[in-house]
């Protein structure tokens, strides 16, 4: 199948590059920037004599024409714009924006930008795989979820549908590597401001908080509107979520992790640890893994919950990539079994 990338300039359109330059099924045939029209190893030196082809204009005609698939690597605001010019032509686009997540109300609210109509984010599966596989593999428009919605609606989602918790008792303190705030200069992801310190940013505003917020609700109608803190880390990569919680009853750390064993148990990405250990970021830095662990404190009778993602993988381009193949009728492991980077 041939696949086409925009925003291959990105952090998240060149990790798509990584993982589908070794895809069994998936064969890049364009790729596409509005920079010029230069080999992509100008762009990022490492891909020198692993991959030669040329950024080209974006024209949705053609890349229909000539690709089974389109991934949007571009940023909100341009992605939707995109999606759009691709509606009713024989083509599967995969967004990795924030555009087509949200009602437009909501989108106008959070994002601060002019909204794509709605009848285009109606058509738009969200594409968490473990929890909506059956609606990604009839579509053929998919909103990618974000870095933090991933990490923190994977950790959630066995308690909240399971209705084991108190719904408004919901603290999610999350914290990214500089990635995750993509290439644009910025003052507080520089090196002399980001090294050796550690930065909470967006308090009470940042625009993952509404998509975590519908899911949950989905799940758990009674689910109140959570507390989500953000903070940067200095690292190049990663995201950890810690989730506070109250639970209804007074449940044992094995006895939920026995639930959360049960839930993921066939899904190949969900890593769920034994009790008394917990996650780090390093442990699944370049793969598709989200990994979990969880403990139950009788004192306080509330629940922690540790997860960590690769922001650029499970929390982009690695989750962009299952969405695909799970559209496409593949094992939705394909060209994503990495072992994780270590050290």
């Amino acid at each position: 199948m041939k696949v086409s990338i925009i925003g291959t300039t990105g952090y998240g359109g060149v990790e798509l590059l990584r993982i589908l330059h070794q895809h069994p099924t998936f064969k890049i045939q364009s790729i596409h920037s509005t920079k010029d029209e230069i080999p992509i190893w100008e762009e990022y030196p490492h891909l020198y004599r692993l991959f030669d082809k040329k950024l080209e204009p974006i024209d949705a005609e053609q890349i229909a024409n000539q690709s089974d698939i389109v991934f949007l690597a571009t940023p909100s605001g341009i992605s939707g714009q995109l999606a759009s010019e691709f509606m009713n032509k024989n083509i599967k686009v995969i967004d990795l924006s924030g555009d087509l997540r949200l009602p437009a109300k909501d989108y106008v609210t959070w994002y601060k930008q002019e909204p794509v109509h709605e009848s285009l984010i109606s058509q738009a599966a969200y594409g968490l795989p473990e929890w909506n596989r059956e609606m990604i593999k009839n579509s053929n428009l998919i909103a990618n979820p974000g870095c933090f919605p991933t990490a923190s609606l994977l950790s959630l989602a066995p308690v909240v549908k399971s209705d084991l918790i108190d719904p408004a008792s919901i603290i999610i303190d999350a914290k990214s590597g500089v990635s995750g705030a993509g290439k644009s200069l910025s003052r507080n992801t520089s090196l002399s401001e980001a090294n050796e310190n550690f930065r909470v940013y967006k308090v009470n505003e940042h625009q993952h908080t509404p998509e975590i917020e519908q899911q949950l609700l989905q799940w758990n109608s009674d689910v109140q509107p959570v507390t989500f803190t953000t903070h940067l880390l200095p690292i190049t990569r990663g995201i950890m979520t810690t989730t506070y919680v109250r639970l209804k009853e007074e449940q044992s750390t094995s006895q939920i992790l026995e639930l959360y064993r049960e839930i993921y148990h066939q899904q190949p990405f969900i890593r769920i640890r034994p009790e008394n250990t917990f996650p780090s970021i390093k442990e699944v830095a370049g793969s598709n893994y989200c990994d979990i662990g969880l403990h139950a404190d009788s004192r306080t009778g509330r629940l922690t919950i540790i997860s960590v993602i690769d922001n650029l993988m499970k929390g982009a381009a690695g989750q962009a990539v299952q969405n695909a193949n799970i559209m496409s009728g593949l094992e939705e492991t394909t060209g994503l079994d990495f072992v994780p980077m270590f050290p």
